[in-house]
């Protein structure tokens, strides 16, 4: 790989093919980092030509992030880049709606797999590369859903509660390091989560939402900042705060009118 290029030095990024992913390996492509981006589908190799008018270096890697096998894909080609990891912004992630006593539990433990046990894996072996030298920032996308109990999304919002409690706790850990944790936290965002997740027919599915431009933003710069934590939006704020002070059965049974099956307002 050609590194003459490199100006600011080398991000991974990872759930990088659409939404909030793409939109934070724009931002590094745009402030001169080279790139490696991930996802597990094919469409990640046709998106790294997205990123050539920057005039930086992009390898797309398509490896399924669910799996240890997958993860370790990835690490390979960083390790074969030569490079140290400057930034790493873990934001793959799946979502699954409906009752969970209904789901294929085999697409519920792709959503744990991908979301925590991916997620951890990739962060432990990037971080301990980090704090070994002793420079680096991290950015888990975590959620305001990770807050509240989850109806109809409860394996999701248990696993966004995870990463963001998981955060803060990195964090804590790496204080003097040089090596910084930040954890994004978006409410509901145009992506293509909620059409993947089976949830169009939900009121949250149909609901205005974020643009993922500004949400990536709100994150890298939080990231670029050393801040802890980054709520996107004031309606979030607001929700957010809410949280801390309603009752988690408040919590879930406010959770259903936005996610059960069926919710969404039927056009007039």
């Amino acid at each position: 790989m050609d590194n003459a290029q490199t100006a600011k030095g080398l991000a991974v990024v990872t759930g990088a093919s659409s939404g909030i992913g793409l939109e934070l390996a724009t931002i590094a492509a745009s402030k001169g980092y080279d790139l490696i981006i991930a996802a597990d589908e094919a469409k990640i190799e046709d998106m790294a030509v997205h990123f050539h008018d920057f005039g930086v270096s992009v390898q797309a890697v398509n490896a399924d992030l669910s799996t240890i096998e997958g993860v370790d894909r990835l690490i390979e080609d960083i390790a074969a880049d030569g490079r140290s990891v400057d930034l790493l912004m873990a934001n793959a992630g799946r979502g699954l709606g409906k009752e969970f006593l209904d789901q294929d539990f085999v697409e519920a433990r792709r959503v744990i797999d991908t979301n925590i046990v991916g997620t951890t894996y990739l962060v432990q072996q990037i971080g301990q590369q980090m704090r070994s030298r002793g420079a680096g920032r991290i950015l888990l996308t975590g959620s305001i859903a990770g807050f509240m109990p989850g109806t109809f999304q409860a394996v999701y919002n248990g696993t966004k509660a995870f990463i963001n409690s998981f955060s803060f706790a990195l964090r804590e850990e790496l204080k003097d390091t040089g090596v910084t944790v930040t954890c994004l936290m978006p409410g509901p965002t145009e992506t293509q989560f909620f059409a993947r997740a089976d949830m169009l027919d939900t009121s949250v599915g149909q609901a205005e939402k974020d643009d993922p431009a500004e949400v990536a933003k709100a994150g890298f710069d939080a990231m670029m900042n050393g801040d802890g934590d980054v709520v996107s939006g004031w309606k979030n704020k607001v929700m957010s705060a809410a949280t801390n002070i309603m009752p988690s059965e408040t919590l879930a049974r406010q959770h259903r009118k936005m996610a059960e099956p069926g919710s969404a307002k039927p056009d007039i």
